[in-house]
């Protein structure tokens, strides 16, 4: 059985992948606040994302963007709003973006989806 952080470290490692062949500039990771976490944070033209990456085996509980939540996106929100009160010039263009990943084993990806959640 893989750990929780084996696994959330995997999905992380996959989207990181998958977003620079799309052509983003990965910024940081794992940022951390009272407010939550933002797993990835990228720069994509001239706009700055706010990435949550979210990975499952299966979809018994659901498809991986499903697990982001109204809360979850509360807490992302909060998170993107300290980010930039103590980082200043950024750009003004923002997005909240989730990485779904689908998975078969640590090293097949059946599904990789990103999906816009809010401008």
């Amino acid at each position: 059985m893989l750990s929780k952080r084996f696994f959330g470290n995997l999905g992380e490692n996959i989207a990181k992948r998958y977003l620079t062949k799309k052509g983003y500039k990965i910024l940081t990771s794992n940022f951390l606040s009272k407010y939550g976490e933002i797993d990835i944070i990228a720069l994509k033209a001239d706009i700055l994302c706010f990435i949550e990456v979210k990975a499952r085996w299966s979809n018994k509980f659901g498809t991986p963007e499903e697990a982001v939540t109204p809360l979850k996106l509360s807490r992302i929100k909060k998170a993107v709003d300290y980010f930039c009160m103590i980082h200043k010039n950024l750009p003004p263009k923002k997005l909240i973006e989730v990485v779904a990943i689908e998975l078969i084993k640590p090293d097949i990806v059946k599904k990789i989806r990103l999906i816009d959640v809010e401008n």
